[in-house]
């Protein structure tokens, strides 16, 4: 499993646009992605800050979104974000959300070669 993080500032007193626009616009689509599995949207109390971390269930599916549909969500929710959005992405090593078995050593391995520092670990799931 895979996640990306993004974290934007958002324009004073636009939280429940924005919430909304998440919820009846990109949700919907994101549903028809191939790889998608969840959304959760987070947001700092008195404050104009949000985060949305989507789940996928491959890399590849998560960075085809990057390209072809992160795009058209930024120009959804531009007149509501104050700055550029931060995205991070993630290897999901661990979860309770979704059942993620730890990864063979052959992956572990390839992943030790890729630079990364994090446990390894795989998704038992392919679609939802």
């Amino acid at each position: 499993m895979f996640a990306r993080k993004v974290t934007a500032h958002i324009k004073p007193h636009s939280l429940p646009e924005f919430t909304n626009l998440i919820e009846c616009e990109i949700l919907p689509w994101l549903r028809k992605q191939e790889g998608f599995l969840d959304l959760i949207t987070l947001a700092v109390p008195d404050r104009n800050e949000v985060t949305t971390i989507s789940f996928w269930d491959h890399q590849a599916n998560a960075e085809a979104y990057n390209t072809a549909g992160y795009p058209e969500v930024l120009e959804i929710l531009g007149s509501l974000l104050d700055g550029i959005p931060y995205v991070k992405r993630f290897d999901v090593v661990s979860s309770t959300f979704r059942r993620v078995a730890p990864l063979r050593s052959s992956e572990a391995e390839h992943l030790h070669e890729k630079g990364s520092t994090q446990l390894g670990y795989r998704s038992t799931e392919t679609n939802v």
